[in-house]
């Protein structure tokens, strides 16, 4: 078997995100959210309170919904609270503002591509041709998405996110959260849905617990499922995919798969579960992910000859198997001050004791043990490849920067389960569909929890996108059909 990252439970991890993008603890992030207190009637119950949840609360709440969110761990965000790269979405007013020209075609052929056309072209017909308005949106509820980069896979900038590239999923989870308790909606933490109800295939609501186990009833005409994906359950990726077998993830320790496995008990349709990805750029000692924008901002990935191996901008599953291909299974990201200081997301890595630095090429080669006579020949081929502009090795097209400013900086990383393609079957309203194709009544969901969007390849950015997206989407669904 692989030498992977090992699979571990990253509540720990976790709570160190929290606590480093957040600024505060679990329970000074939430010392508004509320803890159960017995059976409910609502209009609208949402299962998961990351980024699609919060979506689709605030949508709803706005048509004059009740809406209740339920969240199993003991804060709110999920995976959305990882999330540092930042938001695909093209013709929006941060890209005008930078002068970047992109349209929602190219985003859709990007995402179709990256997807090898696996993808349903309906879901990412609304994905991209809604991405702009779910930037201004965040905009208007707060969110700084002034900061314009690209990740791996996209033909133009259109990743957005806070000033200087800051970590996204935190800053967003803050704005969504502030805006949906200002409005009105009730959050439960620590409270776990254990089934979805439905009489005669109509949802009725929801049966929860709370964090001493007492069970309770909450009655809905409509239930939203945004739980996310099933990478932090081990024996459900390897029941799709074996060979993910001892891998580590860089999901929460929530991410277990429950929407799924719940609506698939009221009869929802799954598609896409083979599909699986790894991420490239995971830190093999504690499954800590470094994001897709170090690369976009220039890094390049050289292995343990010093030299680099691939074309750093591919694809995640093309990037994660030609590491797999090197000695040791792991790489090195490497770049420089320039790159650092482009992307304030880094400094985080540092202060967390992940970065090997040196003041030069032969310091740093000698830190990582590695041969410095082929690190500087790499690197000063790498550069006359930016000055012409032309990867005669490895045919990157997106190459920002030289790497020639002092001090040198390198990460170990290797791949780790990253994002679940697969999931619900959903329409372009977030409905969720049965085996037949027929929606069921009062049941949407959004996000990682479904399938289809991202087809053989999630792209970096459009998560987030996907969550904003079609979390709105399911929210202004629920309350056009009630």
């Amino acid at each position: 078997m692989r030498k992977s990252i090992k699979f571990v439970t990253l509540i720990l991890i976790f709570a160190l995100t929290l606590t480093t993008f957040i600024g505060c603890s679990s329970q000074e992030a939430n010392e508004s959210v509320s803890e159960s207190t017995g059976d409910k009637v609502v209009d609208v119950v949402v299962i998961g309170s990351g980024g699609a949840g919060l979506a689709a609360a605030i949508e709803a709440r706005d048509a004059g919904k009740e809406v209740l969110i339920v969240e199993k761990m003991p804060m709110v965000g999920g995976n959305t609270l990882r999330a540092t790269g930042g938001l695909n979405a093209a013709g929006t007013s941060s890209q005008a503002a930078l002068g970047i020209e992109d349209s929602a075609e190219s985003h859709y052929t990007d995402t179709m591509k990256g997807g090898y056309d696996k993808n349903d072209p309906a879901l990412v017909e609304v994905l991209t041709s809604q991405a702009a308005d779910a930037v201004e949106w965040l905009i208007g509820l707060g969110a700084d998405l002034s900061d314009v980069g690209r990740m791996a896979g996209a033909s133009q900038d259109r990743s957005h996110r806070p000033t200087g590239g800051a970590p996204v999923g935190a800053h967003l989870v803050q704005v969504l959260k502030a805006s949906a308790e200002e409005k009105g909606v009730e959050i439960l933490i620590e409270t776990t849905a254990l089934e979805i109800l439905a009489e005669d295939g109509v949802v009725t609501g929801i049966i929860a617990k709370d964090k001493s186990d007492n069970e309770f009833t909450i009655e809905a005409e409509a239930v939203i499922v945004a739980t996310g994906g099933f990478g932090a359950n081990i024996t459900m990726v390897t029941e799709y995919d074996v060979s993910l077998d001892g891998f580590g993830t860089t999901n929460h320790s929530g991410a277990t798969g429950d929407g799924i496995t719940m609506a698939v008990a009221v009869g929802a349709d799954l598609v896409d579960m083979l599909e699986i990805q790894t991420h490239p750029t995971v830190v093999p000692s504690n499954g800590y992910m470094i994001t897709e924008a170090v690369r976009g901002n220039g890094a390049i990935l050289i292995n343990r000859d010093g030299k680099r191996f691939v074309n750093e901008l591919g694809t995640r599953d093309v990037v994660s198997e030609a590491t797999l291909e090197q000695e040791g299974e792991t790489s090195f990201l490497f770049f420089d001050e320039g790159i650092k200081e482009s992307l304030s997301a880094i400094d985080g890595y540092i202060r967390q004791g992940l970065v090997t630095e040196a003041d030069s090429l032969e310091a740093l080669a000698e830190a990582l043990e590695i041969d410095a006579d082929n690190l500087i020949a790499t690197v000063e081929t790498y550069n006359g490849f930016v000055g012409e502009n032309n990867d005669k090795d490895f045919g990157r097209d997106d190459m920002p920067r030289s790497l020639e400013t002092a001090k040198y900086y390198a990460i170990e990383v290797g791949p780790a389960v990253h994002h679940t393609m697969g999931g619900l079957k959903i329409n372009t309203k977030g409905q969720v569909l049965t085996e037949d194709g027929n929606p069921i009544t009062g049941l949407y969901a959004a996000g990682e929890v479904t399938g289809g969007i991202h087809g053989g390849n999630r792209l970096g950015g459009n998560a987030l996108t996907d969550l904003i997206v079609f979390g709105r989407l399911a929210g202004q669904s629920v309350a056009t059909d009630l």
